[in-house]
């Protein structure tokens, strides 16, 4: 009993840490170390473009989400996911679902699967 009363204890505080580790990620008012303005004002650019900013959005992306551009391969599925980043939060996540994306882009256990 003390002991699965401890292993219990153990993973509600390992979760807890866990959750409080990544908090500012889930915050859309709270910019992360990797912000830079120029960047942001050129990928609101592409969303803004739809379709026409695919290319441009594969640069700008170029070493990073993996998991989002093995997602994200056509000028079509970009337009949809523009669209989804347009309309906010709920569309977002309707698009994760329906790609079997994590948050911030990522696939399975937010790319901790490995």
């Amino acid at each position: 009993m003390k002991k699965s009363l401890i292993v219990s204890l153990s993973l509600v505080t390992l979760l807890s840490s866990a959750r409080a580790a990544s908090a500012y990620q889930g915050n859309p008012n709270v910019m992360g170390p990797n912000y830079n303005p120029e960047r942001h004002e050129a990928m609101e650019a592409t969303f803004v473009a739809g379709e026409k900013g695919y290319e441009n959005w594969l640069k700008l992306m170029e070493n990073r989400a993996w998991r989002l551009r093995q997602v994200v391969t056509n000028s079509k599925i970009f337009a949809e996911f523009a669209q989804a980043h347009e309309k906010g939060v709920e569309s977002m996540n309707t698009f994760r679902a329906k790609y079997n994306l994590g948050p911030n882009g990522q696939g399975f256990r937010a790319g901790r699967n490995r």
